[in-house]
């Protein structure tokens, strides 16, 4: 028999296999409040893209985190340069205050401007491998799936290399504070997360003022060229340049992960892979697709909302299940198959969101991934998972998944 299906999101089980979750909703309770969460989850696709692109639906995402932080106990001063960074941020903006911020910043992730990047991403990616690949086994999370796509975004923002481990540094407790383990201690990490906001805007803003006096080819450079067109202010700018640093790593990361994840577990796949090397951007696609570094993304009501015989009401937090969706049987034909040869121009996937908040880093992201994978099956052609060290998923998985340990030998 199967496992019997609770219906809590953060359970475990459905942590570390969450489609019998999703599907249980899609099919069965399209519009799901959890007690747990106290907030509603959507995970048909016809819903989830709807719903990213209903204004009853706001982004101000720093409104959720605030409502979090205060039910974990915090006070509002203790987490005061988190939340001011937030409210900032393009991510948390709607209309055209989203626009302007995004208009400034969109032209930096533009296909041509990414392609000129493309030899410092495979530069980057070689250099880790060749410091592992005498090793025969190894975690790839930390020595290559995390320091890869750290590198690259710190070379496009023109972070001097010195600097970048510092920074690193400052980040590791607001990440883990927007999405925190079972065991962490919240007050403590929201201490150093508030600490650590606060130097990274320092540094930021020094690093913004050398930009003015001598620009250069980076993102930052770009942001500041358009500054008549979006207006940011300084503090807006360093804002977006911390969503910019945090977006264009940790998410990365966990789909590097995921990707080699599914295909090394689909040895077909993988074989196929091997033999039609010009499967490889639809096999991108697929392991997007199947499986998402951000499987929910939230929202919060402004207006009310009718669906699916259920009231959404103004301030209720709203669960976007983008996983969820890219397994929709409605939309792609036998979702819950990993197929690398599966049409990518169909039907595209959920992953990173859509319509006006459509991720700006996508494209720099596909370039990582298709990189990385290229990469990995030439040099390490015998790679598979070391079955002595079984991997790990993160422990709050719900809205980032991946793994925190990805163990393989070659």
């Amino acid at each position: 028999m199967g496992r019997k299906l609770q219906l809590n999101p953060v359970a475990p089980e459905n942590l570390l296999d969450p489609v019998p979750f999703y599907k249980e909703l899609r099919e069965n309770d399209p519009v799901h409040w959890s007690e747990v969460l106290h907030g509603w989850f959507l995970t048909r696709h016809d819903d989830v893209m709807n719903g990213l692109r209903d204004p009853r639906l706001s982004a101000d995402r720093s409104q959720v985190m605030a409502y979090q932080f205060r039910a974990m106990g915090l006070s509002p001063e203790s987490i005061r340069e988190v939340i001011e960074s937030f409210k900032l941020q393009m991510a948390t903006k709607d209309g055209v205050a989203h626009q302007r911020l995004r208009r400034q910043t969109s032209p930096a992730f533009s296909p041509q401007v990414l392609d000129t990047w493309r030899p410092v991403m495979r530069r980057t990616l070689v250099t880790l491998l060749d410091k592992v690949r005498n090793q025969r086994q190894v975690d790839l999370v930390p020595e290559v799936f995390f320091r890869l796509p750290t590198h690259i975004i710190a070379e496009l923002l023109g972070i001097p290399t010195d600097d970048r481990e510092q920074i690193l540094k400052w980040g590791e407790p607001i990440t883990e504070l927007t999405s925190p383990g079972a065991n962490t201690n919240v007050v403590e990490v929201a201490r150093r997360a508030n600490e650590g906001q606060a130097a990274l805007n320092r540094y930021l803003t020094g690093l913004i003022e050398e930009r003015r006096r001598a620009p250069g080819e980076d993102v930052i450079s770009h942001m500041l060229r358009l500054e008549k067109q979006g207006g940011m202010t300084t503090e807006e700018v360093v804002a977006n340049t911390s969503l910019l640093m945090a977006a264009g790593h940790l998410t990365t990361t966990d789909q590097l992960g995921n990707g080699l994840y599914e295909l090394l577990t689909h040895r077909d796949q993988l074989e196929q892979l091997r033999r039609e090397p010009t499967l490889l951007r639809s096999a991108i696609e697929e392991m997007i697709r199947f499986a998402p570094a951000v499987p929910f993304t939230t929202r919060i009501a402004v207006d009310p909302l009718e669906l699916h015989g259920r009231t959404i009401r103004p301030g209720d937090v709203v669960f976007l299940g983008l996983a969820a969706a890219n397994h929709d049987p409605a939309v792609f034909p036998d979702a819950d198959r990993f197929d690398i040869t599966r049409d990518p121009h169909q039907h595209k996937p959920m992953s990173f969101g859509f319509g006006a908040h459509h991720c700006i880093g996508a494209g720099l992201a596909r370039r990582e991934l298709e990189i990385a994978f290229e990469e990995l099956l030439q040099r390490m052609p015998e790679l598979r998972l070391d079955e002595t060290q079984p991997p790990r998923i993160k422990s709050n998985a719900l809205l980032f998944r991946g793994f925190e340990a990805l163990h393989v030998r070659w």
